[in-house]
């Protein structure tokens, strides 16, 4: 099987980020968190490695909101009724967004902080 084009892969990756976004509640959520971050990079005129630290911790959120996601479909997918062994990897699933989120939220108290309290 030929690789596709190089844009073509891009595309279909900008289109499963517009998915996410159009039909992920928790990923919305998730991207206004990523814009006010946004937001505040600018605002508090955070140096270049505190910038780095919030736009790493952002992503790695956002990014592991979609593995979350692909995971549960395809569970759904292989089991649609209830399954205790899908539960519990669904459960694991997002255990890993609960523990970069939580990560992120460490991680801009201690880069916030000096801006803000300082």
């Amino acid at each position: 099987m030929r690789k596709p084009p190089v844009h073509h892969s891009f595309f279909n990756a900008f289109r499963g980020v517009f998915l996410m976004l159009k039909s992920e509640r928790n990923f919305q959520i998730e991207v206004v968190a990523f814009f006010i971050n946004l937001f505040l990079i600018f605002y508090l005129n955070l140096s270049t490695v505190d910038s780095a630290l919030i736009l790493i911790v952002s992503f790695g959120v956002l990014s592991a909101e979609i593995f979350n996601t692909a995971i549960e479909k395809i569970c759904d997918i292989i089991q649609p009724e209830f399954d205790k062994r899908i539960g519990f990897i669904k459960d694991i699933s997002a255990g890993a967004v609960l523990l970069m989120t939580l990560a992120s939220v460490i991680v801009g108290i201690i880069v916030y902080w000096k801006y803000i309290f300082n």
